[in-house]
């Protein structure tokens, strides 16, 4: 048994099912919003938390895939979409890819929102924008979610390779 892979794959697993509660909080922050139009400032903020928490969770899971099964993490200014890209790769003799050009290209939306949300305060979000993501959460999550348990699956057949 290679126990370096089983924790990787756990690790999956555990962060994925955290995020299924990330999405679960954003769609409750807006439709909070909807109905309690006074607070919606609030809303939104909270809203646009999740969503970054949402991509912040991801790219941990990504980066932990590129240090512990590819040994090359990227540097860089551009580290970040970088990265993306590198999980849609496979990594031949090492890995298959870990996400599909599908996957990449819905995650590629959080991923720029969530480096708005570090550079700018809450009150300048646009309400409109940060419903459109929250709108589709859910899917982008799926799509990410269906790659992330077929690679954890992947990982898994690896710690029992050696048995």
């Amino acid at each position: 048994m290679i126990p370096h892979y089983q924790l990787l794959s756990e690790r999956l697993r555990t962060e994925l099912r955290h995020l299924a509660r990330v999405v679960e909080s954003a769609e409750s922050a807006l439709a909070k919003a909807r109905r309690q139009p006074q607070d919606q400032d609030e809303f939104i903020a909270a809203a646009a938390l999740d969503l970054h928490s949402f991509y912040a969770g991801l790219e941990h899971l990504f980066e932990q895939i590129a240090v512990d099964v590819d040994h090359k993490h990227p540097a860089g200014s551009s580290w970040h979409s970088d990265q993306l890209l590198q999980m849609t790769l496979p990594m031949r003799g090492a890995r298959p890819v870990v996400l599909s050009s599908e996957s990449r290209e819905a995650l590629t939306e959080y991923l720029d929102f969530r480096h708005l949300v570090r550079n700018v305060y809450t009150f300048n979000l646009r309400p409109e924008r940060v419903a459109e993501l929250v709108r589709g959460l859910r899917s982008a999550f799926g799509m990410a979610q269906r790659d992330l348990l077929a690679f954890a699956d992947f990982l898994d057949g690896l710690s029992t390779a050696d048995e």
